[in-house]
């Protein structure tokens, strides 16, 4: 039995003795891929290389600042699924998990990639072949059976009762958002648990699904720690635990400690625990942990986007923890258990009091609100029982996270325990109605000028908007001076978490500069400069060293802000839409939470007030 530390460092020993070059991994959220909201597989940083846009010898991986040095390579990847949030709490699913993957893009063929995976699981992990079925893709109607796949199987001596031939749903992979590279599948699986999915990316897919054959032939395996850890922990899944039953993940290392910090919070005890409360212990323990690995990856609570899913996920767990009875400082034993649990591989997970900072703040908020969200939800149930209904329609359940902000899970979660269900079939388009209800408003009042929209912004959020956009043109500013007079904007992101603005820059910018930068917006808003508006036309905005952006796009008359020291001395002027503070020192300060990369030869600054 090997401890889940040991299969991460036993998997990447194993590909780099066979060749590969060790990847870090890129962060939850997609650094060049705007198709998706997290990153849910490992070759997500990999894609441009299947295509061919990017040589992997010659050109700058983008989150490395350089290539990757090789063409084939191994990484652990931090991942984040959303199709899963409303299932986990059952024996299998999760949101955070890690990735194990090896790539090849162009190097190897199918015979190649099936036997380094299935002699790291035989040699490597000792794990017993007859434990093991295959399975491969069969073909159908649009793309022939994959035989080599089948014969990459054979060659290694499998015998042919254990290999299953499936169709396009278990055996076709990808693409990883609207488009991208897929193809067929060989998938391991022991003791009828799939492990191990080996895809043989041949295809190219548009958005309209047409598939066209790729030049060369890639390789993208992922296998997800927490079943590996399972299998290689327990030899048959078949037998129960000393808790009477069937070993899960929720068994393994990667959440044991965790649960039993919530049975000794709780005062819980393991043997007898019925399956609700079986169900609260795994959502805590799961949607905290997922939600302390997205907030290190710069991601806040929100009402749109990354930031919606992540205050899902955090109001979730904060009801279950109050359905336990947890104490107060729940979060912080939870945070401190899983910070020691991954420290040694994950050392991010460091900055615990700034997790626990963001953490906190969105409990205090839910909280004022959960309690009368669940008092209107029960008080319907019995309406609706009263007349013999058993259903929530998906228009109420809207009503509860408009009235009291309660997720949709919430809802869900309350009804299943009262013996209801909530019809969500038509929640997401009275969601998106109401995003784009705001975005309307936003857009009239700010101009669409880089704020993001879908908010629903209150005078207070719109105070911090206009602190924060005034705050990327001293950034902008501040990064010529620092990195390269040449910096120009490559795109912005305003809410009222945090700004984004991303800028032509060839590398990683290193933690001296990212200070540097920092420092120097601050003085510049501790100077105190002051904020001139001024309607011209474009041309003369241009001519007189105002910066634009996209100025093809700009009206005949545009408006100018240029901000000035105590002499008059202009130190930054654009041509912006608004809004901007009068003097700087409305601003406040700053901090730059996170660096990355956001495209090939682009980088990603994300800013917060302080």
């Amino acid at each position: 039995m090997y401890s889940s530390n040991e299969i991460r460092q036993k998997f990447l020993n194993y590909f780099s003795k066979n060749g590969h070059q060790i990847i870090p991994s890129s962060s939850a959220v997609p650094e060049s891929d705007s198709s998706v909201l997290f990153t849910s597989a490992g070759m997500q940083q990999f894609k441009p290389y299947y295509t061919k846009q990017l040589d992997p010898l010659v050109d700058n991986h983008p989150g490395l600042g350089k290539p990757l040095g090789g063409n084939t390579v191994v990484s652990i990847q931090k991942c984040f699924r959303t199709s899963d949030i409303e299932s986990v709490g059952d024996v299998s699913h999760l949101t955070f998990f890690e990735m194990l993957g090896n790539f090849s893009f162009g190097a190897y063929s199918k015979k190649e990639a099936f036997s380094l995976a299935y002699h790291f699981l035989v040699d490597e992990l000792g794990l017993a072949l007859n434990r093991m079925t295959f399975t491969y893709f069969e073909g159908d109607n649009k793309t022939p059976k994959d035989l080599t796949g089948y014969e990459a199987i054979i060659s290694s001596g499998i015998d042919p009762e254990k290999i299953i031939g499936q169709g396009r749903e278990d055996n076709f992979w990808g693409p990883t958002g609207n488009s991208g590279p897929c193809g067929p599948t060989v998938e391991i699986y022991l003791d009828g648990l799939e492990i191990w999915n080996i895809v043989f990316n041949e295809f190219y897919s548009d958005e309209q699904g047409e598939l066209t054959l790729l030049k060369q032939l890639g390789i993208d395996t992922g296998m997800g720690l927490e079943r590996l850890t399972l299998v290689s922990q327990f030899d048959n899944l078949s037998k129960v635990t000393e808790e009477g039953v069937v070993p899960t993940i929720f068994d393994t290392d990667l959440f044991k400690p965790l649960i039993n910090k919530l049975l000794e919070l709780s005062g819980l005890n393991s043997h007898n625990l019925d399956i609700e409360n079986w169900r609260a212990l795994r959502i805590i323990a799961d949607h905290l942990k997922g939600s302390y690995f997205l907030i290190t990856d710069g991601v806040l609570p929100s009402n749109t986007d990354r930031g919606y899913i992540l205050r899902r996920i955090i109001r979730r767990a904060v009801r279950y923890a109050q359905k336990l009875k947890l104490p107060s400082n729940w979060q912080e034993v939870l945070a401190q258990t899983t910070r020691e649990n991954y420290k040694d591989f994950w050392p991010q997970l460091e900055n615990i009091d700034y997790f626990l900072e963001i953490f906190k703040a969105e409990e205090l908020k839910f909280e004022k609100s959960l309690e009368k969200g669940t008092k209107d939800v029960l008080a319907l149930i019995v309406e609706h029982k009263q007349k013999g209904e058993t259903t929530i329609s998906a228009k109420e359940a809207f009503s509860f996270y408009e009235t009291s902000s309660l997720p949709l899970e919430v809802t869900v979660d309350i009804a299943r325990e009262q013996g209801m269900s909530v019809d969500t079939s038509e929640f997401e388009e009275a969601f998106k109605k109401h995003q784009e209800i705001s975005r309307a408003g936003v857009e009239k009042k700010f101009g669409g000028h880089g704020l993001k929209s879908g908010y629903e912004w209150n005078e207070k959020d719109a105070q911090i908007l206009t602190k924060l956009h005034s705050a990327t043109h001293l950034a902008f500013q501040a990064l010529r001076e620092i990195l390269d007079k040449d910096i120009a904007q490559r795109g912005s992101d305003i809410n009222p978490e945090r700004a984004r603005l991303d800028f032509n820059f060839p590398r990683k910018v290193t933690p001296e500069e990212i200070k540097q930068v920092e420092d120097l917006i601050n003085q510049k808003i501790a100077e105190n400069l002051t904020v001139q508006k001024e309607e011209m036309p474009v041309i003369k905005a241009l001519e007189s060293g105002a910066i634009g952006v996209f100025a093809a796009r700009y009206p005949d008359v545009v408006t100018v802000y240029s901000f000035k020291d105590a002499s008059g001395n202009t130190w930054s002027k654009e041509i912006c839409a608004g809004p901007h503070v009068k003097e700087t020192k409305e601003i406040g300060s700053i901090k730059i939470v996170k660096e990355e990369a956001s495209s090939f030869g682009v980088r990603r600054f994300k800013i917060q007030l302080i």
